[in-house]
């Protein structure tokens, strides 16, 4: 198939065919949640059986999307939006916390929202891993999203004299491979801690990054 079908325009039921398109959207991407994220995973799901566990046709699905992947590819894209967005909000209700407290503000936010549904953790972390080139760009584009954040707070972090003056995307991109890491190896039962014990190490962490050898890393 070289393109999607064509939807229908105009209202029905009430909605329009924008409104109607959106909502099948979100019930196809409801289901890869539910479908990919547990069993049988993405490399099992079929177009047919992701249809049937939206509640769709078939034919729907290729309104909508062109193959699975693109399906995966939507539903990565959203998880990670939810995070970044709890994040943002967070902080923006940060107002002036000093580091150690802001870095914990922004750790229990993503937490709370990449662990909120197990499922969440698995679309992340293990099955958009080794699908295409194409959603291993994506993957680490999402991943250069997350440098850009701890980058930016480092940023502030040091104009305020909270952390030491220097480049931290090399150090921020480590530290992310660890968050990822971490969290995967939680959810899969491999590491004995609560989440918010597995939270506060990655503040500890964070803070060695950024607070200057010579001044110590306050308690978290």
């Amino acid at each position: 198939m070289t393109g999607r079908l064509r939807a229908p325009t105009g209202r029905y039921g009430g909605k329009s065919a924008a409104e109607r398109q959106a909502e099948r959207r979100q019930r196809f991407l409801a289901a890869a949640l539910r479908l990919f994220g547990d069993a049988p995973g993405f490399r099992s799901t079929t177009v047919a059986a992701l249809s049937e566990a939206a509640g769709l046709s078939t034919r729907q699905f290729y309104e909508e999307f062109r193959t699975l992947e693109d399906v995966l590819a939507a539903l990565h894209l959203q998880v990670n939006d939810w995070a970044e967005q709890a994040v943002l909000d967070a902080l923006a209700g940060a107002g002036d916390l000093s580091l150690p407290e802001r870095v914990a503000v922004l750790f229990h936010a993503y937490a709370a929202s990449v662990t909120a549904d197990p499922r969440r953790i698995r679309i992340t972390f293990v099955e958009i891993i080794g699908v295409s080139p194409r959603l291993e760009e994506q993957r680490l584009a999402r991943r250069s999203r997350w440098v850009d954040l701890i980058c930016a707070e480092a940023r502030a972090a040091a104009a305020r004299g909270d952390a030491a003056p220097r480049d931290y995307r090399l150090a921020a991109t480590a530290f992310i491979g660890s968050v990822n890491g971490l969290l995967h190896d939680w959810s899969a039962g491999w590491v004995d801690a609560t989440l918010d014990e597995v939270v506060d190490e990655l503040v500890r962490q964070l803070l060695g990054i950024l607070r200057p050898a010579d001044r110590g890393v306050p308690g978290a």
